[in-house]
């Protein structure tokens, strides 16, 4: 077997705005993170919605991971906050294999292997959601085919911006989460700005984001707006930063999916997205969309698709992702982005 940095050509890495070993597969490039906020800084250190992709004709594949920390979270399982999730083939075609996960919080490392016949397949690895990872190696057969990755169907990425939800708490493993659920879906790269707790539409944020190059921008932080006042003093301006550097830019507004607990104050933020969305159809802008949160979680069972009543689980994330589904593919497929 021959051993493979994960940050060897041709292995790409996708969705991390700064990747250097060992230790560093951040979401935010090392300049901009004196200029966030504390939470900000930390949360970008952790390298989800990142994905190692390559192609490989090998039958046997072992990948190792290891971590520079695996700490606890209060609602997320081990295999959720410290696992990568691997997956084979692309398109129509692909499918799940295992999990690289440590066997406690007290451990740092972990390998999976597995087989597959010996045609040339894409390999997706999911990071973790909030570990930080340290290294990932990959072990092929030594006489095995490597080649870059299957390009994915779209140009130019999905940028998600937004709370905890966005990030993916609390799915029981990362490529579950409904921002991982949509790339698949649609075969798209996607950046994953989630910033648990502290996506508060700071004009910092707005500016990075407005200098991306992006297929989608989605903007999702209702959450972690501490009031409602804050939500309408950032909103529009947030996104008119983003309009002024992407003109034509398709940009999608979502509300919070947490309806239930305080509806009058939830529907007060959805007035509040709603009006930034109204404004800009008024204005003319035709490249705007919106989605109601209240209806991602259906109407039967909207119990069982939370943790504690306010971050999804697997199944939450999954009708999230079924509901912006049909949004996304429409706007995606008509584009002009499709490779």
């Amino acid at each position: 077997m021959k051993l493979y940095p994960c940050t060897e050509e041709p292995i790409k890495v996708y969705g991390l705005q700064h990747c250097l070993l060992p230790h560093h597969f951040w979401r935010l490039p090392e300049e901009i993170l004196g200029r966030v906020s504390e939470g900000v800084a930390q949360r970008a250190t952790s390298p989800v919605g990142g994905r190692i992709r390559f192609r490989t004709d090998s039958t046997k594949i072992t990948i190792h991971t290891k971590l520079s920390n695996n700490r606890v979270d209060w609602a997320i399982p081990l295999a959720g906050s410290a696992g990568s999730d691997v997956y084979i083939g692309s398109k129509q075609k692909i499918r799940y294999v295992g999990l690289i996960v440590p066997k406690s919080y007290e451990e740092n490392a972990a390998h999976l292997t597995f087989e597959k016949n010996n045609d040339l397949e894409d390999v997706t690895i999911h990071l973790p959601r909030n570990a930080q990872l340290e290294d990932i190696q990959i072990e092929l057969e030594d006489d095995a085919r490597l080649e870059p990755p299957t390009p994915y169907a779209f140009e130019l990425p999905m940028v998600f911006y937004g709370s905890s939800i966005t990030e993916g708490g609390c799915a029981s493993r990362p490529a579950n989460a409904y921002t991982a659920l949509l790339s698949r879906w649609l075969n798209a790269d996607y950046i994953n700005l989630g910033f648990s707790g502290a996506a508060k539409g700071e004009p910092v944020l707005a500016s990075y984001i407005a200098g991306l190059e992006m297929s989608v921008f989605i903007m999702d932080y209702d959450h972690n707006a501490p009031t409602a006042e804050h939500l309408e003093n950032t909103h529009e301006p947030f996104f008119k930063e983003i309009r002024k550097a992407h003109p034509k830019l398709p940009v999608l507004f979502l509300t919070k999916p947490d309806f239930d607990a305080k509806p009058e104050e939830a529907a007060r933020r959805r007035g509040i997205i709603q009006r930034t969305y109204d404004n800009a159809r008024a204005e003319g802008d035709n490249s705007v969309y919106f989605i109601d949160g209240e209806g991602f979680f259906g109407t039967s069972n909207r119990e069982s698709c939370t943790i504690e009543g306010c971050h999804p689980n697997d199944l939450g994330f999954m009708r999230m992702a079924e509901t912006i589904y049909p949004v996304l593919e429409g706007i995606m497929s008509s584009g002009g982005n499709a490779r």
